[in-house]
């Protein structure tokens, strides 16, 4: 029987989500942030106990197929500013300005690399160059530089480049203590544009250390326990790969993209034109788009507002999540960007936390009980909670607790709501997949402020991303400048980069006859960034050879298993059953009214099944608000889709 295990390290809690045969487990545990290996090992542990029924932690590893993992490890990095001291080398003549476009940019190369830039001429005589490009090193060495990279830029990048590196080998060997770790742009991406190649080179410079060596340590835990095959490593390209063959800075938001994967699988599955994805976390709302099956993606990618040479997908991070601080600024409610995370957590949480949290309003509204948060493993305190809004948000403005919650409620879903719009202007049509701890919980009520009438909930919602991890295959992605758009110059280009998949392949372990690949092009047109696929031409089309920005793409994809979703061919509906209840306090015209609503069990609602709001369903670790109006069923999938009446 087959073992699938996905693995997502946010940034306040790790979720893991098994595929065991035809059964599906899942754990979550908080997230370890001076050492990530920890929470990696004991999430394992703590789904083994779910399949097990105790911590096995080697029986686990024997029995896994594949383990593919996305760590916050690189974001947690550049948004601390934790990395080494660089050094960058640019071409002689090229000014910092070319790739500070704006103070995002400035402030993080002040904090990376801050004075330690230099430049050489790579047009002089050898021996003047390797003199010369020595002093340079040796300088931004004694300046307190421990990775070195160089983007020289120009027509000759590759070939200045490869230069330079030449007489750095000579100069300063690997096999000494003194060898200078120095990573070249034009190995990492031959984008003309200096500013993003440089940026992807200073980033990747920045995470690789601290990345090589967690995710080695993590896979070293696999192999003592004699895992029968390497770590996977998921990627924000929404590929998976081994540690070996992971460029560092493809780790970045890898964890959304996770989400938006899964989200992809649904709306394909489901039949969806226009899905709008809601993960909300502890932290943060991620919000994205999937468009006729297709994640949007951007074809430059922006980390931080700094704009990069891969493609990244469209996902809006917003600072609004179950443990955003609320606050009161010039007599209005703020929610976020600040966050206490899992510690100390919301006030409710005991853990010394005393900021206002949406945590703490759901728990004073009975939407959350404080018994069997988080599987019942962690007991929520309504005085701590009733404390911290009284004082950080009901006295500055002056009103009573009741007003209070519904203010900040009101507050919460107008600023996920305003989000959502942007990035989806037109829902006409549009399913809202709602996911994340905390995202089932708010979903009809954002729902009701966009105008949106269904609602899908994933059984596995409150594993949304780790889930989504599971859909990815073992791929490798290459791109390169297509200078010649005859068919010489693009079956040059093509033959390049399938000689690069067939190395990559081969080090995964496959042959790359055992591979699919994908060849596309993407440009630039009237202003408009475009792709299109070469359906096994070897030619650019006509409409094509004028366009800006003409790069050859190639994607070489080794499937593995996925989980199976099954046909949704429910027909009609059976009312689901409860003798349970809970007391909540539902906005009614701005006033809070007392309500006993049915509670369902999500576990124990069986596919066909639904039934009318007001009410609650709860799982393990999510819980869904069913307000008047909309109504539930569980499909073949056990996914709730909720639609308005």
């Amino acid at each position: 029987m087959s073992m699938l295990i996905s693995i997502d390290n946010g940034g306040t809690l790790t979720d893991a989500c098994v595929i065991y045969g035809a059964q599906v487990f899942h754990a979550k545990t908080l997230t370890t942030p001076h050492d990530l290996t920890q929470c990696f090992v004991q999430v394992l542990k703590e789904v083994s106990k779910r399949i097990y029924g105790e911590a096995r932690l080697d029986a686990l590893l024997e029995e896994v197929d594949y383990i593919r993992y996305s760590t916050t490890q690189g974001t947690n990095a550049v948004v601390q500013r934790k990395g080494p001291r660089l050094g960058l080398i640019l071409r002689r003549g090229q000014k910092l300005d070319s790739i500070i476009r704006n103070e995002d940019e400035r402030e993080l190369l002040d904090a990376m690399v801050s004075d330690r830039v230099a430049s050489i001429d790579p047009t002089l005589a050898e021996d003047k160059l390797e003199s010369h490009l020595t002093k340079v090193i040796n300088e931004l060495m004694s300046a307190g530089a421990n990775r070195v990279v160089v983007s020289l830029g120009g027509d000759s990048l590759a070939a200045d480049e490869t230069k330079v590196k030449r007489m750095a080998l000579l100069r300063y060997p690997r096999h000494l203590l003194g060898a200078v770790p120095i990573l070249y742009s034009h190995q990492l991406s031959d984008d003309a544009d200096d500013g993003r190649r440089t940026w992807s080179s200073i980033i990747n410079a920045f995470l690789h250390p601290a990345m090589e060596r967690f995710l080695y340590n993590a896979e070293n835990v696999l192999r003592e326990a004699r895992a029968r095959n390497p770590l996977l490593i998921f990627c924000n390209d929404g590929t998976s790969s081994r540690v070996a063959k992971t460029v560092a800075l493809k780790t970045w938001g890898s964890g959304p993209r996770g989400g938006m994967e899964g989200a992809k699988a649904l709306a394909r599955h489901y039949r969806k034109n226009t899905l709008l994805t809601m993960d909300i976390g502890g932290t943060t709302t991620d919000i994205g788009v999937v468009d006729r099956g297709n994640v949007r993606e951007q074809r430059w990618g922006a980390l931080e507002n700094i704009k990069i040479s891969f493609p990244l997908c469209e996902v809006e991070s917003l600072g609004a999540g179950g443990s955003s601080v609320f606050k009161v600024v010039d007599g209005k409610i703020q929610v976020g960007p600040e966050s206490v995370g899992g510690a100390p957590g919301p006030a409710c949480f005991g853990y010394g936390g005393t900021e206002a949290t949406i945590t703490d309003a759901y728990l004073l509204l009975g939407i959350l009980d404080g018994d069997s948060y988080f599987g019942g493993t962690l007991k929520l305190d309504s005085d701590r909670a009733k404390a911290a809004i009284t004082e950080n948000v009901a006295k500055p403005l002056g009103l009573s607790l009741d007003e209070a919650l519904v203010r900040m409620e009101s507050a919460y879903t107008v600023k996920i709501a305003d989000a959502m719009r942007e990035i989806a202007p037109s829902l006409t049509d549009a399913a809202l997949l709602a996911f994340g701890g905390a995202g089932p919980m708010s979903a009809c009520r954002v729902a009701d402020a966009l105008g949106v009438r269904e609602i899908i909930v994933p059984r596995m919602a409150a594993v949304f991303s780790a889930f989504g991890i599971g859909f990815s295959d073992i791929a490798h992605s290459y791109d390169a400048a297509l200078t010649d758009s005859g068919e010489k110059g693009l079956t040059d280009v093509i033959d390049r980069l399938t000689e690069r998949a067939t190395r990559d392949m081969f080090a995964e372990g496959f042959d790359l006859s055992e591979c699919t690949l994908e060849k596309t092009l993407s440009f630039t047109q009237n202003g408009e960034q475009a792709t299109r696929r070469l359906n096994g031409e070897m030619k650019v089309p006509d409409g094509l050879k004028d366009a800006q920005d003409l790069r050859m793409q190639l994607r070489a994809t080794k499937a593995i298993p996925h989980f199976a979703l099954k046909p949704d061919d429910i027909q009609g509906g059976k009312a689901a059953a409860t003798e349970l209840t809970r007391r909540v306090r539902l906005s009614d015209g701005g006033k809070l009214a007392d309500a006993s609503l049915p509670l369902y069990r999500h576990a124990e609602l069986a596919a066909g099944q639904g039934a009318t709001g007001p009410a609650v369903v709860e799982e393990e670790y999510f819980t869904c608000l069913i307000p008047a109006g909309w109504k539930f069923q569980v499909n073949d999938n056990h996914d709730l889709v909720l639609q308005k009446n």
